[in-house]
């Protein structure tokens, strides 16, 4: 069984262990902060093995694939060793497009991706598409893929999101 590991325990991190773990991964969950109380509740109910307040390089180390929230800078010293190691680095917007067929709109720049995002979800359901929306907004894309069956994703996504 693959080992991810994910960096990063809020709503990109949490979406990824549902569906990591979903698609048979083995998943742990590190974050260097706080993981939040919701989101500590959701992995202990999908008996997911986290950690906060910390990293346990050991166990990141020995990932098959590991999944980097947003907010994570590319140039710390704990993914710039990852990579160095050879394990891959990628983000949950990537993650999530491995296991699904749907048509992905992403929207991007430095205003209105808000708005954009949701005139483009409201367009495309009014025209009776089968449609979800992701991203900045609502649930992460992971979750939804893990969770819901759409056929097209409407993503709000910020630089982080696409670094």
């Amino acid at each position: 069984m693959a080992l991810i590991s994910i960096l990063g325990g809020g709503e990109s991190g949490v979406g990824t262990a549902i569906l990591g773990k979903q698609k048979g991964f083995a998943v742990f969950v590190s974050d260097k902060g706080k993981v939040k109380e919701k989101y500590a509740n959701i992995l202990n109910e999908q008996n997911i093995e986290f950690e906060s307040e910390k990293h346990s390089l050991d166990k990141i180390f020995i990932a098959d694939l590991v999944m980097k929230s947003p907010g994570i800078p590319d140039t710390i010293p704990l993914v710039l060793k990852l990579k160095s190691m050879g394990i891959p680095v990628i983000s949950e917007i990537e993650f999530a497009s491995e296991f699904t067929d749907a048509t992905i709109i992403g929207v991007t720049g430095s205003n209105g991706k808000t708005t954009t995002s949701m005139l483009l979800y409201h367009i495309l359901r009014q025209a009776g598409l089968n449609c979800g929306i992701a991203g900045n907004i609502g649930d992460s894309s992971a979750k939804q893929v893990a969770t819901q069956s759409y056929e097209n994703y409407v993503l709000e996504l910020s630089s982080f999101q696409l670094d």
